[in-house]
């Protein structure tokens, strides 16, 4: 499968990037490089895009149109717990749509993203 012209890449703001990086260490294991002292990059943990963090006083959300980045999960409530438990907040709880539910949560510097699972 060719990789020309998919998403490779995305960047989201953070106040505090050790909170920032704490919170998605704790969440979902990931892996970060830092590249000086106002940004650090995530890997794809085996998926086919990475990303990362930027210094700044900014946090993404999708009600002031911002893009939602969402994860899979098999067990929602699962992993809203890690989330949680990670300093985490759920903003949107468990709701459902056609094929599926998800719910929203926000990062504890204030970025939003989303979980959703199959029916």
């Amino acid at each position: 499968m060719s990789h020309n012209e998919t998403i490779n890449y995305v960047e989201y703001p953070s106040r505090d990037l050790a909170i920032t990086k704490a919170f998605f260490e704790a969440a979902f294991s990931w892996v970060f490089t830092d590249y000086g002292l106002e940004y650090t990059a995530f890997d794809g943990q085996g998926l086919q895009a990475g990303g990362g963090f930027y210094k700044a006083d900014l946090a993404n959300k999708s009600d002031k149109g911002g893009a939602l980045m969402v994860f899979y999960s098999d067990d929602l409530n699962a992993t809203s717990v890690k989330i949680e438990a990670a300093g985490g907040v759920v903003v949107k709880p468990i709701f459902s749509f056609p094929g599926g539910s998800r719910f929203h949560f926000e990062e504890p510097c204030g970025n939003e993203f989303g979980v959703w699972t199959h029916e």
